[in-house]
């Protein structure tokens, strides 16, 4: 009654996520905690002392861990039900062999044991035996371990000659930071994982030989990046294709202090001068493009200053009268798409169809030439950086699926562009490196739906990047020393971060000196993960 088991799928994190090792299906066992602990552990959160698991991002919530000792009992009664020795159970035979087991410790033993495992080994025969699993987990300011010494102990335990090593270490090397308190923020990581082999000691650095892989993580939306102009762009493109989907359109606030209809009189009259058909305030990416067409240029002052859908239909309906009387013959794109651009093409011909402006016909024309305009702004930039080919955008761009499909594609589109952007700023990767990253995103996007959280992975050679890690503190490195089978291992991982999410680091768990250097500086936290088999027979 003290305990309770959840059968953990595939899916789902398993207790070694965070060292690099994956499981499958496994149960998990932990303590069900009593109303005095609940009632304990909530009058804990709100003392001063709890500042140290609030800077460490630690809760106690929901199920608690077990004494290490009764931990142990379990995991010895689960062992003996897969024993096919112990007859006296009187246990159905063959034994079924059961998921592996892992139960969540307190940390209450002198190795501050934070979880056992017990996983039966499988041979055509039945179970032959258990491998028996030991996490621990220490909050060090100097840590007196050397490769050596984790050698000998796991030769010892292996009954072993000869080991081999494996070295993993994560560099954080570009996050971005909230603005503010406000809970919306874009979230922009640059990661990178490089592993190696032998390793020659602790905490060394990879050698250029490695093998190395950066993480690409970059949300959409973020005011300091150079394409939050474009962003706010697609958002308002959005708003439209939202309005066309549910009926109701989110008009944002307005960029412009003039009225959306004076701006396009304005823009009407000029065209009435003769003047020149380019708008230079109008930034595209970092360079101005220089070719924007009619209904680019109303586009651009439309979505700055439509504040209502009233404002929508006086607009067109400006527009629409001067090209019924011939007052304005605007040029426009070879290929435009748009239901307003059929309309300035009928024009120059003195004939134009009757569009009524009722219903959701304006939101409609607005969008369509939003889509054409933005379009050809990442065409221009992926072209001209030579980074894709048209015909590696093809699927982004095309024009002869439905409104919203294609609202959803141009998204997708955004979202590369932003990636490739943030890795041309933050680590200067060369041409090269940047056409491969794109071409991956451009992969990934054809084959999956928008995701803005996803993280883009993406091979590089360390030298390429050399600079950005050499001199860093890795936020991870470990040490897998193996002999024989790959799942004989021992395991040794110094972070930045706690790796075990149910551990509360107390003051009283710690020295005081690291107990300061958590509130003055950063604290690191050394796991080992030892497993040993156990043969039946």
């Amino acid at each position: 009654t003290d305990v309770q088991v959840k059968l953990i799928t595939e899916t789902r994190g398993n207790p070694l996520e965070n060292f690099g090792t994956r499981y499958g299906m496994r149960f998990v066992m932990e303590k069900v905690p009593s109303k005095e602990e609940e009632t304990e552990a909530s009058e804990e959160s709100q003392s001063d002392e709890s500042v140290i698991s609030d800077l460490l991002k630690n809760e106690k919530n929901g199920p608690l861990a077990l004494p290490v000792k009764r931990a142990r009992q379990l995991i010895g009664l689960y062992t003996m039900t897969q024993n096919p020795n112990m007859t006296h159970l009187k246990i159905k035979r063959p034994v079924k062999p059961l998921p592996p087991l892992w139960v969540k410790c307190d940390s209450s033993d002198p190795e501050s044991t934070c979880w056992l495992g017990a996983e039966p080994m499988r041979t055509k025969k039945g179970i032959v035996g258990i491998t028996l699993q030991v996490v621990t987990c220490k909050a060090e300011k100097n840590s007196s371990v050397n490769l050596e010494d984790l050698k000998s102990s796991h030769l010892k335990r292996h009954n072993s000659t000869t080991v081999t090593t494996k070295g993993v270490a994560q560099y954080e090397l570009f996050k971005s930071t909230p603005l503010d308190d406000s809970s919306s923020f874009s979230h922009t990581t640059i990661g990178l994982d490089i592993s190696w082999g032998p390793v020659d000691q602790l905490l060394q650095t990879p050698p250029l030989t490695s093998a190395a892989v950066l993480n690409i993580k970059v949300e959409p939306g973020d005011p300091r990046s150079p394409l939050y102009h474009l962003y706010r762009e697609l958002k308002f493109l959005i708003a439209l294709a939202d309005g066309l989907r549910t009926g109701v359109t989110e008009w944002p606030e307005p960029l412009e202090r003039k009225s959306s209809v004076d701006l396009v009189q304005e823009f009407l009259n000029s065209l009435r001068c003769d003047t020149a058909a380019v708008d230079d305030s109008i930034e595209c990416f970092f360079t101005v493009r220089g070719d924007l067409d009619f209904a680019e240029q109303l586009w651009c002052r439309m979505r700055m200053s439509v504040a209502s859908y009233q404002d929508l239909v006086k607009c067109f309906t400006l527009i629409l009268q001067c090209l019924r009387r011939g007052d304005i013959q605007p040029w426009l794109h070879r290929g435009s798409s748009s239901l307003l651009s059929k309309h300035i093409q009928q024009s120059y011909h003195g004939r134009l169809d009757v569009v009524p402006l009722t219903g959701t016909t304006p939101i409609r024309m607005l969008l369509e030439v939003g889509l054409d305009k933005i379009k050809r702004d990442y065409i221009n930039f992926f072209i001209g950086q030579e980074l894709a080919s048209l015909n590696h955008l093809d699927y982004f761009i095309c024009t002869s699926i439905d409104t919203q499909e294609q609202v959803d594609r141009v998204r997708k589109l955004h979202h590369i562009l932003e990636v490739v952007i943030s890795s041309m700023i933050y680590l200067k990767l060369p041409h090269e490196v940047l056409f491969t990253l794109a071409q991956s995103c451009i992969t990934y996007y054809k084959r999956n739906p928008l995701n803005e959280k996803h993280t883009f992975q993406l091979p590089i050679r360390p030298i390429v990047i050399k600079n950005f890690y050499q001199s860093e503190t890795p936020r991870k490195w470990r040490v897998e020393i193996s002999s024989g089978q790959k799942q004989v291992k021992t395991l040794w991982q110094l972070s930045d971060t706690p790796s075990i999410s149910h551990l509360n680091f107390s003051r009283h768990d710690l020295s005081e000196a690291a107990y300061n250097s958590i509130l003055e500086e950063k604290v690191f936290f050394t796991n080992m993960v030892a497993c040993t088999k156990v043969h039946f027979t």
